[in-house]
């Protein structure tokens, strides 16, 4: 147990859970997507969905996808600074089954066109699950430079990832592999302790079998 499970984080809002773990869901959405949001679907779940308002858990999402921190004193206004700046933001209900009861569905659509679907977790203290990426099951926490790759499935792609950030001197904490059917899509998430390289994304986006890569980083780099 460390502190902030004791005292809580630094933050603006009476929650933890439906108000810091929000913002970081909507952060983290935010750089997954890499780039500006245009239009966000965000469908609450659970006891996000019951209490949510009180808690002013849309309006905390919607200011990490802003890309605001747990503590800004701005995140009570960000439905009407996602308004200034273009981004059509739609509230609805979560069709999810047997989800954790703070939970957030996230369909994203960036400026270009790219689009991602985050369902998100907040699990107490401010800290948060990414339980899924355009549909296939994940786990992982958002506090490490995160490689996702989407390929399919087959043999080689692990290795060449692997290889790939050991060749630039990047150390994989925690990897998982998630597959939706054998021979399917597949989705690879690799925590690392060190920043990926943009060469080594470049590399992977577009090599063969592979359809997507999405890049979390810890400072600012994202992809």
């Amino acid at each position: 147990m460390n502190i902030f499970e004791v005292v809580g984080p630094v933050m603006v809002g009476p929650s933890s859970s439906h108000t810091a773990g929000a913002v970081k869901i909507g952060y983290i959405s935010g750089k997954l997507l890499a780039e500006k949001p245009e239009r966000v679907q965000i469908n609450l779940y659970g006891s996000f969905l019951a209490t949510g308002e009180g808690h002013g858990t849309k309006k905390a999402i919607v200011a990490g996808l802003l890309g605001m921190q747990t503590d800004d004193e701005r995140i009570p206004q960000a439905l009407e600074l996602a308004r200034q700046q273009g981004i059509e933001i739609i509230f609805g209900v979560a069709n999810l089954k047997e989800a954790h009861p703070n939970t957030a569905q996230l369909i994203l659509q960036g400026i270009s066109g790219r689009t991602l679907e985050v369902v998100g977790q907040s699990i107490g203290g401010s800290r948060i699950n990414i339980a899924s990426i355009d549909g296939i099951d994940t786990n992982f926490s958002g506090d490490y430079p995160t490689l996702v790759v989407h390929n399919q499935d087959g043999p080689g792609h692990v290795s060449k990832v692997s290889t790939l950030l050991s060749e630039h001197g990047v150390n994989i904490a925690y990897m998982q592999l998630y597959r939706s059917n054998r021979g399917g899509e597949a989705v690879m998430v690799a925590e690392c302790d060190q920043e990926v390289p943009r060469d080594v994304i470049e590399q992977l986006t577009g090599a063969e079998g592979i359809s997507k890569v999405t890049y979390l980083g810890m400072m600012g780099e994202t992809k």
